[in-house]
């Protein structure tokens, strides 16, 4: 994910070795108007300095546990669907499996969860002092009846957290300091769709669901880390902003697909430095969720390590018709994981080299921060953002159906992202450069090459 600012607008009605966040979000105390913006600037929080060793509880947990997955029945795992959290049937046979494995590799038995999506029960295992995650895991795959373990991984933000603002109203719309109201051309985009009915799933740091520009935005809300956030938090409420945020309010900014229904589901946390880590288990209970509720967009606005267990959700993910977005790390030859899975929508920030990926503007974003405010973040978390918010307007002009969803992004002259061309080639009119409404496209514009 990536710089979060300090948190309406609108237009109508968790491996360690991940990115570390590049610079603070700039907070705007105040939606000005632009030219007081832009004459008066706009304040820099300072980084804060980082300690020495693990970061936050999450990096702490990662290190010293690993993951055992045992096989569900058929009958459980023929469906995604059900309670979330409820145990499946057979789990009592399972737990006393679970137990043995513990006690015989000196391990505590810390947490359960079944992933029907991916046909097992996830268990979680601390392991002491001296051991390895690599080899315990190694050692307990073998044992019979273990489908796989692993160790647990930890996923970062792409993009750094800014510090909380003071809740501020917003006196004129921030909609043209967004980079995509004018290279996206947001306001003709939204005369064509507006992500009405979309569901798209914010796996994220919690967000700030009583923000005026999020008001009756989302859904529905879980939260999957412990201990539970009493409050929204920087990343997972720029994000969803971005996303979905109000239109038409006369204030703050416009979501990309102000229509949309938002599932904001917290896996991640941010910690003491500002950082926003999310863990395999986290994040697996949170894709499983959005499962059970028919997300048909996922944003997942992190990188890691490629992981097993979260490789085969979102391969369930897809098989039920859900596209993904997650955003590329620059860090990583491949990417990163999950935008270097097969099917992932993977988001590079416009300007930055990226064969193959969707792109968005990813510098100096207005949008929603935690207590009422706005704020600039930047940064590939953010782009990603963006293209979720246009997928769910691809997804408005192609309802849902039953195989996986796979949106063709068309390229424009200067090699960008061209929103209107994507738009029209996938709903079958021009929603800009037309007189006064909408036309039919006679030729769509050539997809983009890799």
């Amino acid at each position: 994910m990536n710089r979060p600012p300090p948190g309406p607008t609108g237009r109508g009605s968790r491996d360690v070795g991940s990115a570390r966040p590049r610079r603070r979000g700039q907070v705007l105390h105040r939606a000005l108007p632009l030219g007081r913006a832009l004459l008066l600037g706009l304040a820099l929080a300072a980084p804060a300095a980082e300690p020495a060793g693990p970061v936050d509880a999450d990096e702490a947990a990662t290190a010293h546990s690993v993951l055992v997955l045992l096989p569900l029945p058929p009958e459980a795992a023929a469906s995604a669907g059900g309670e979330h959290g409820r145990p499946p049937p057979g789990h009592a046979e399972r737990h006393r499996l679970a137990l043995q494995l513990a006690r015989s590799h000196s391990l505590v038995l810390a947490e359960a969860w079944p992933v029907p999506a991916a046909a097992v029960d996830c268990y979680v295992m601390r392991l002491g002092a001296e051991q390895s995650p690599a080899t315990v895991a190694e050692a307990l795959s073998r044992q019979p009846g273990v489908a796989w373990a692993q160790p647990m991984h930890l996923y970062r933000a792409r993009g750094p957290s800014a510090p909380l603002p003071a809740a501020a109203p917003a006196a004129d719309p921030l909609e043209p300091l967004q980079p995509a109201a004018r290279e996206w051309r947001l306001a003709e985009l939204h005369r064509v769709a507006t992500g009405r009915d979309v569901r798209v799933a914010v796996i994220d740091s919690a967000v700030d669901a009583r923000h005026p520009d999020l008001q009756g935005q989302i859904e529905t809300s879980e939260d999957f880390v412990a201990p539970a956030a009493h409050a929204g938090e920087s990343h997972g409420t720029a994000v969803a902003g971005l996303i979905g945020a109000r239109a038409g309010d006369g204030q703050g900014i416009a979501g990309i697909a102000p229509q949309a229904r938002l599932l904001a589901m917290r896996a991640c946390r941010e910690g003491r430095t500002g950082a926003t880590g999310c863990t395999t288990l986290a994040l697996a209970k949170a894709l499983q969720y959005a499962l059970e509720q028919t997300a048909d967009v996922i944003n997942l606005s992190l990188a890691g390590p490629p992981d097993r267990l979260l490789a085969q959700l979102l391969d369930a993910a897809r098989r039920r018709g859900a596209a993904v977005v997650a955003p590329r790390d620059a860090a990583r030859p491949d990417g990163g994981f999950p935008a270097s899975h097969p099917g992932v929508l993977s988001v590079a920030e416009d300007g930055v080299p990226a064969p193959g990926a969707w792109s968005a503007p990813g510098r100096d974003l207005p949008t929603t921060v935690p207590g009422g405010g706005w704020g600039l973040v930047s940064g590939p978390s953010y782009a990603a953002a963006q293209v979720s918010g246009l997928v769910a307007l691809l997804r408005e002009r192609q309802p849902r159906g039953g195989a996986p969803f796979d949106p063709v992004p068309v390229a424009g002259a200067n090699g960008r992202l061209d929103a209107c061309a994507t738009l029209g080639r996938a709903a079958g009119v021009c929603p800009c450069d037309c007189d006064a409404a909408p036309r039919p496209v006679a030729a769509p514009a050539p997809p983009v090459r890799h």
